[in-house]
């Protein structure tokens, strides 16, 4: 009974789809990649631009060994020690933000989508304190992360 009611909450109460919108603070790219490449693609590309993976999670292979199947889904967290060694000279609060985060979606056509919310996003709450320096940090990361994304999703 309970598998059950866990599985029709999962049909009532969550999307049949992965599928991202655009949202404020977001970059938001479809693709024609399935999952499976874009996540690869997308940790390439985060090596080959001086960062790297801190963190990875995703309910999809868990879900799948209890018996549920649902659409590929990967948080892949991002960041690297020069840019949290500068941070935190500039506001200790700011580092809860990293490492800053891409997502992974799978699409019904089995295409996959890479978002991320934008590090100037993230970082904004903590300008009055980081001052101008967390800006230009911030706007460095913007620029980092837009070269990770878009050589990932080609």
């Amino acid at each position: 009974m309970r598998r059950f009611l866990i599985l029709l909450a999962l049909c009532l109460g969550t999307p049949a789809t992965a599928e991202m919108a655009p949202r404020d603070g977001w970059a938001v790219l479809p693709t024609t990649k399935d999952h499976a490449t874009l996540l690869g693609d997308l940790k390439s590309a985060v090596k080959k631009n001086r960062m790297g993976v801190v963190t990875q999670a995703g309910p999809t292979a868990t879900a799948r060994k209890r018996g549920i199947d649902i659409p590929g889904n990967r948080v892949v967290g991002v960041f690297n020690n020069d840019f949290a060694v500068k941070i935190l000279a500039l506001s200790t609060p700011a580092m809860i933000e990293a490492p800053i985060r891409f997502y992974v979606t799978e699409n019904a056509d089995g295409t996959a989508t890479l978002s991320y919310k934008t590090p100037g996003f993230v970082f904004a709450p903590y300008y009055d304190e980081g001052g101008d320096a967390l800006k230009t940090l911030a706007a460095e990361l913007d620029t980092r992360f837009e070269s990770i994304a878009r050589a990932a999703a080609e």
